[in-house]
């Protein structure tokens, strides 16, 4: 069983600064990446930005620029700094690790959603 415990959401306004952090917890063997997704109402859930173990990135579009993703491996917590915020931000933002773990001696994959945090960023 893993656990995801995220924080850092809330209210903010535009141009403003938040800082989302998702600690991972459970029966992991190890972390391949940990990302971060947000939906918004009437959206379907998009990714925001990833990070692999060995520390490649990948972020939307939207974001490049202002939102940037880090990790701290030790403490299996993946960040997300998210800088000139705008409206079009406003979300809620998921965490996503994808990770392995053993079972009977068998090694496999899993992906795993925390709860969701919501970030609202007001005009």
């Amino acid at each position: 069983q893993v656990q995801l415990v995220e924080s850092g959401g809330g209210l903010v306004q535009a141009g403003g600064s938040l800082r989302l952090s998702c600690a991972a917890s459970g029966n992991i063997l190890s972390i391949k990446a940990m990302g971060w997704y947000r939906q918004a109402p009437g959206k379907q859930r998009e990714l925001v930005a990833q990070i692999t173990s060995g520390g490649s990135t990948n972020y939307a579009d939207s974001v490049k620029g202002r939102f940037t993703i880090s990790r701290d491996n030790a403490k299996n917590t993946v960040y997300l700094q998210m800088n000139s915020l705008n409206p079009e931000d406003t979300a809620v933002y998921y965490c996503n690790v994808i990770y392995t773990f053993r079972v009977f001696g068998v090694q496999r994959e899993n992906n795993y959603w925390g709860q969701g945090t919501q970030v609202t960023v007001s005009s």
